[in-house]
């Protein structure tokens, strides 16, 4: 390329065309006999290139770089990220010939390991989430490279183009469904960008949809819903991968949210195991913890005698976890039991009554 400028043409063009050779992702409907009334449906974004709703945000982050004149050719690229984002981002990379660095916890699922290496990235292994974010920015400064940093540019990169908006996706796919008006749409919180995508959506469409967070036991994020004093905890955020975090991010903008739900990691990883059997395809743990949440909101609704449909997302393929939390050895050294909890959420299917 001549100059800076021309390669970044070029760049967001290779970008632009591969999302033009993409179709949407598929709206699932995720059937409660019991709860005629009441329709969930998922959004199924395991079936990007890439295989998460992480897809989205990493196309948009590197747009995001490219425009703002962060990401030139020859561009390190540097993330922090639990797994799932670094695979996205690392498909973004190899496409426009740029070196991609991942800072991982250790503890991070091996096929995702195994898939960003697939796709050219490079991985930078840390001992805690926490550590990730400092050595991703000291990698980032010694390469004289771009950190892209998801969980300060997810809210502020998803939508500044109202283009690859997966809010502006659900309502359109709703529109011909019985309760075209979603009542609620749950999802999780892993740098708060898809719950301030979604929320600022609903507002400015003036839409009676309510923003429902699930989040886990141990996240800060629910506490600070709560209290806006609290800004970290000092434990661990639990084993559900891609979502909950010890701090609050900047990405997450707790205003936009109507109501949190608290999820155990045994209970996300329960519904992720019946969820998988009953739409006979896996998902992940973090799609377990938005279906429980889900199941409590429904089983609410159906008490009140109230009518409408509840949309959420299944985050990402099962497969990828299927060392930890589809691997009973896996389970047993960490003493989950996940009988009764999903002996719960199938009785919700059947019942529409839930214990949960």
């Amino acid at each position: 390329m001549t100059n800076t400028r021309e390669w970044v043409n070029w760049a967001i063009g290779r970008i632009e065309a591969d999302f033009n050779r993409s179709a949407d992702t598929h709206l699932i409907p995720l059937p409660v006999p019991a709860l005629p009334d009441i329709a969930i449906y998922l959004k199924d974004e395991s079936s990007h290139p890439t295989g998460s709703l992480k897809h989205r945000l990493s196309r948009s982050l590197f747009l995001y770089g490219l425009c703002n004149g962060w990401i030139c050719e020859g561009t390190p690229v540097v993330e922090a990220s639990s797994g799932s984002t670094a695979v996205s981002e690392a498909y973004f990379a190899r496409m426009l010939g740029l070196r991609f660095i991942a800072v991982v916890p250790r503890s991070t699922a091996q096929a995702k390991i195994d898939a960003i290496a697939f796709y050219g990235g490079e991985c930078h292994f840390v001992g805690a989430p926490g550590e990730g974010y400092a050595a991703a920015q000291s990698l980032a400064d010694d390469l004289q490279g771009h950190y892209i940093d998801q969980f300060t540019y997810a809210e502020r990169a998803t939508d500044w183009r109202s283009n690859n908006n997966i809010a502006e996706s659900i309502f359109a796919q709703m529109a011909r469904e019985p309760h075209p008006v979603p009542r609620w749409i749950v999802c999780g919180a892993g740098t708060g960008g898809t719950s301030a995508t979604i929320g600022r959506y609903a507002r400015y469409n003036r839409f009676g949809t309510g923003v429902c967070v699930a989040d886990p036991a141990g996240s800060v994020f629910h506490r600070h819903w709560a209290d806006r004093s609290v800004a970290r905890v000092d434990h661990s955020a639990g084993c559900i991968e891609g979502i909950g975090r010890q701090w609050v991010e900047p990405s997450f903008l707790p205003d936009i949210i109507d109501r949190m739900e608290i999820v155990e990691d045994i209970h996300s990883i329960a519904a992720a195991h019946e969820v998988s059997a009953r739409l006979g395809r896996s998902c992940g743990g973090s799609t377990g913890t938005n279906v429980w949440a889900c199941a409590r909101l429904a089983a609410e609704m159906a008490e009140r005698g109230e009518k409408g449909s509840i949309v959420s997302i299944l985050c990402d393929d099962g497969a990828r976890y299927r060392d930890t939390i589809f691997d009973k050895d896996w389970l047993a050294a960490r003493d989950l039991d996940v009988a009764a909890p999903r002996q719960a959420i199938s009785d919700f299917f059947e019942t529409g009554r839930f214990a949960g």
